[in-house]
């Protein structure tokens, strides 16, 4: 390896260190790292200037604000569709049912992007349609894994109209049912936004650990028979929980 490589490692090796503390001192850095004492002071002084670390009036180091520019920029410059796409496909290729990402756009769940079934049947979803946050998997899991007093609000205040067959009117079984999917991380549908068609959907987070976005899938009621659902919920669950990763999330 060479030498300016070297600096680099123990460069992000400092830095790295300021994962799991806000401040620390170079005593600090020292015993925390166990890389040698004249390496970390000299580390950190090319840091310094680089306005990677800054130095507190106490002496304590913390990370400089060009961290709060790039942070914010890779999280601007992250495109929820561009990031989610390609494993849409996957998904679609795999498992042969349409796909949607929804997003929450105030008390509603808009489509923005869709990959469709190489099946003659074609399902309601379309990019750009919006349904209301109740009605459907796609979009109930969004209301699932909203601030639990702003979902509250919004059962509260919101009349639950049938939109078909089998979508929830009544309040306390919505009450119910949204537990059950923050319970179990994923929701399913039958026939609530279009008779006969059926819908398993799971929540994507992006780098704060926030639902950013549903991805579900959708289909013909018979595919969602509740013998056939286990591969159906698993696929959709590490498929959201794939493109979570690419959005920042962490795993903890």
């Amino acid at each position: 390896m060479m030498g300016g490589n070297k600096t680099v490692v123990k460069s992000l090796e400092i830095l790295k260190l300021f994962y799991e503390h806000d401040r620390l001192t170079l005593q600090d850095m020292v015993e925390i790292s166990n890389i040698p004492k004249t390496s970390v002071y000299r580390q950190v002084k090319s840091l310094e200037e680089m306005g990677l670390l800054t130095r507190d009036i106490d002496g304590k180091y913390r990370l400089g604000l060009i961290f709060i520019k790039l942070g914010q920029l890779v999280a601007d410059r992250l495109d929820i569709r561009q990031v989610a796409l390609p494993f849409m496909h996957k998904l679609r290729d795999e498992m042969g049912e349409a796909v949607n990402l929804i997003v929450r756009e105030g008390n509603e769940a808009i489509y923005i992007e869709k990959v469709d079934t190489k099946k003659p049947v074609r399902l309601y979803t379309r990019v750009g349609r919006r349904s209301p946050l109740y009605a459907g998997a796609c979009s109930r899991i969004l209301l699932a894994f909203m601030p639990p007093e702003e979902a509250e609000q919004y059962i509260a205040q919101t009349e639950l109209k049938a939109i078909a067959s089998g979508t929830i009117t009544d309040k306390e079984r919505l009450r119910q049912v949204i537990v059950e999917s923050q319970k179990n991380g994923y929701s399913v549908s039958y026939s609530e936004l279009e008779d006969h068609s059926a819908a398993v959907a799971a929540p994507i987070y992006n780098h704060k650990g926030e639902v950013v976005a549903g991805l579900s899938m959708a289909g013909l009621e018979a595919h969602y028979a509740p013998d056939k659902l286990p591969p159906l919920i698993k696929k959709i669950k590490q498929t959201a929980r794939e493109i979570s990763l690419q959005l920042g999330w962490r795993d903890e």
